[in-house]
């Protein structure tokens, strides 16, 4: 039934956000309309339009239930690029991983999180 996915993130701080998520997170442009940029996440889109709210911190979950989540190979390499590029990153260990938590100019939760992980494999993730 489904034959693409994606998100849809609302911004206020539209021309931030295209240039945080494309720039500094890599993520390759699809296409682009007058308030939408679209760019491509893994198989799937992150649509960025305007309309949003913005924060100067993180956003209360209140305020945006939902993390934008990045599988990576190394966290800790992935969060040192981030942070030369003025992106604070906070690293965490867990039983089940490493995260790194950062903030998009909106103020919209991102992590990283170790690719490694089992459950993403194909053995144990389908």
């Amino acid at each position: 039934m489904i034959e693409c996915h994606g998100l849809i993130l609302f911004t206020e701080r539209y021309e931030a956000c295209v240039e945080f998520y494309q720039t500094k997170l890599g993520l390759p442009l699809w296409y682009e309309k007058p308030g939408l940029t679209c760019l491509r996440f893994g198989d799937g889109y992150l649509m960025i339009e305007t309309g949003g709210r913005a924060e100067n911190a993180r956003k209360d979950i209140s305020q945006n239930p939902v993390a934008l989540r990045f599988n990576v190979s190394d966290v800790k390499a992935a969060a040192r690029l981030l942070e030369t590029q003025g992106v604070p990153v906070e690293v965490k260990m867990h039983s089940w991983g490493t995260t790194g938590a950062f903030l998009d100019p909106d103020g919209n939760v991102c992590s990283l999180k170790n690719a490694d992980d089992p459950f993403f494999t194909d053995e144990q993730g389908q």
